[in-house]
């Protein structure tokens, strides 16, 4: 794991760019430092050092995930979902507390909206997990966690469980906090495009925010 993640590091070290880390830095209200590597170019990075390296034909390492979660710049924790993102389809339940403390760890809406699909992949094929951890993050103090509960159906289109969708934005409707908003209205407006009468009827019969309510009908006539 050391040797690949030397191997990581000198690649994108060697495309560091200050120009563009220090307008990354500012678009994520100064919360990460960043390499300055735009997403098109990590992702090729990325996928060179998966074929150099054949990490990926190798058992999933949580080391290697904790060990690029604990470095500073913001690509590192990217190339760190990327990373699970290959695997998830094998990954077993008990991943997910792992997610969890991911989920709660250098937190910020880029990489708890890019954990949540993960969350529902595992959902989809262990529907228990539901239960037994995720009802409980639609109501944990972190809204974060919160938040991961409203949006990790997000992409399930006509598999989304809507009363489930339903219960959980209910449970955050008073919230003020800006992220619990925003995710009601964007859970809201994606699966008004499998169901709009019932995006609609719902959102006509609830005290929402109106942030929430502003995104949630975009594409509701």
């Amino acid at each position: 794991m050391k040797n690949e993640m030397e191997k990581l590091t000198l690649l994108v070290e060697e495309n560091r760019n200050e120009k563009n880390a220090g307008l990354m830095k500012k678009y994520m209200k100064d919360h990460f430092p960043f390499l300055g590597i735009k997403s098109p170019l990590r992702k090729e990075l990325e996928k060179q050092f998966f074929k150099e390296t054949e990490i990926l034909k190798e058992d999933f390492n949580k080391d290697f995930v904790i060990g690029l979660w604990e470095k500073d710049e913001r690509e590192y924790q990217y190339t760190a979902i990327t990373y699970m993102g290959k695997f998830i389809k094998k990954l077993p339940k008990d991943i997910i507390p792992f997610l969890e403390r991911l989920i709660t760890t250098k937190s910020w809406w880029d990489s708890v909206d890019s954990i949540a699909p993960l969350v529902g992949e595992l959902a989809r094929k262990y529907p228990e997990v539901i239960e037994e951890t995720i009802d409980s993050w639609a109501v944990h103090d972190n809204f974060w966690l919160r938040r991961s509960a409203i949006l990790f159906q997000l992409k399930y289109k006509q598999q989304t469980n809507e009363d489930l969708l339903y219960k959980y934005i209910v449970k955050n409707a008073d919230s003020k906090e800006f992220f619990i908003q925003k995710a009601i209205g964007w859970a809201l407006r994606e699966y008004s495009k499998t169901n709009s009468l019932s995006v609609k009827v719902f959102i006509e019969g609830q005290r929402l925010a109106p942030l929430s309510v502003r995104e949630g009908s975009k594409y509701l006539s």
